[in-house]
């Protein structure tokens, strides 16, 4: 159970109630009518049929801001049949990408289609509660699961909470860890100062909590809660890292920030820092809190 609390503060303090929704059709018409909002995917298909075979129907399919495809499935109160329903239905979609290749292609078009990234799949599960068992068996699956409950407080507004966020990256065993260590200790001492900045600005997203996942993507690797913080894009002077920021409150500083609305890059995200230096980095931290917490 949700321990948050919502005040209405004009003319005194009033607790407004949470609440469930009536039936699990309102949560999911309100996540599917604003998805892109609410969990950062862009909504391609509501009750999608799996053909007869399978016989059933996913409840809303999607594709995020990196292009990996996105189950959700929704209950109305605590089911701990929503995760196994879920990965049921990931299983399916890996053995069926022409056929979610084809549903990108006719809402998203060609381009978005050929650039899908099979590697990381994801299945998001939105519901009243979760249990302890819930966050136990999630991190048991190699598989990129998002627990996120709902609730509804009064007639204006919802809240989502992130419960738990496991990626499917495995630990790899311990002669390829140690070669793959090498290899990384190669790259740093042949490519210099960029690759340890890039590690320190490794650590650092990653400190900010205990909820993000790391993406490898083709041309940058993004960090994420439900929806994208901030993207690294590795250059040969400079580290460029876009972040989801307020510009109407953030200082543009010439040679550090810019301002990249309407303009062509890699990752997502309107601000764009370039990070030469510890310095930098150590200037950037701010910013990354800033949009870490809007994610």
């Amino acid at each position: 159970m949700s321990g948050l609390k919502l005040f209405h503060t004009i003319g005194g303090v009033t607790e407004v109630a949470p609440r469930l929704a009536e039936v699990e059709a309102d949560v999911q018409d309100l996540v599917e009518a604003h998805m892109e909002t609410l969990l950062g995917v862009r909504f391609l298909a509501s009750e999608y049929g799996t053909g007869p075979v399978h016989g059933g129907r996913i409840d809303s399919l999607g594709l995020d801001e990196n292009g990996s495809p996105v189950i959700v499935e929704y209950k109305r109160a605590t089911d701990a049949g929503v995760i196994h329903q879920g990965l049921f239905y990931l299983a399916w979609l890996m053995d069926h990408k022409d056929a979610f290749r084809r549903l990108v292609r006719d809402r998203l078009g060609a381009a978005v289609a050929d650039q899908v990234l099979w590697s990381a799949p994801r299945l998001i599960c939105v519901a009243g509660d979760f249990t302890h068992y819930d966050v136990h068996a999630v991190r048991e699956h190699r598989r990129n699961i998002d627990l996120v409950r709902y609730r509804f407080f009064g007639s204006d507004h919802v809240g989502l909470e992130t419960v738990a966020s496991v990626t499917g990256q495995t630990a790899a065993p311990r002669g390829a860890r140690q070669r793959r260590a090498a290899r990384v200790e190669g790259a740093r001492v042949a490519g210099g100062a960029m690759e340890e900045l890039a590690a320190a600005v490794d650590e650092v997203l990653l400190g900010l909590g205990g909820d993000i996942t790391k993406v490898q993507h083709k041309t940058y690797r993004a960090y994420r809660r439900l929806r994208n913080f901030a993207c690294l894009c590795p250059q040969q002077t400079k580290l460029l890292v876009y972040l989801k920021a307020d510009l109407a409150k953030t200082d543009l500083i010439p040679g550090f920030t810019r301002d990249v609305t309407g303009l062509g890059h890699h990752g997502t995200g309107d601000l764009e820092l370039q990070l030469r230096t510890d310095r930098d980095l150590e200037r950037a931290q701010d910013l990354f809190c800033l949009s870490y917490a809007a994610a």
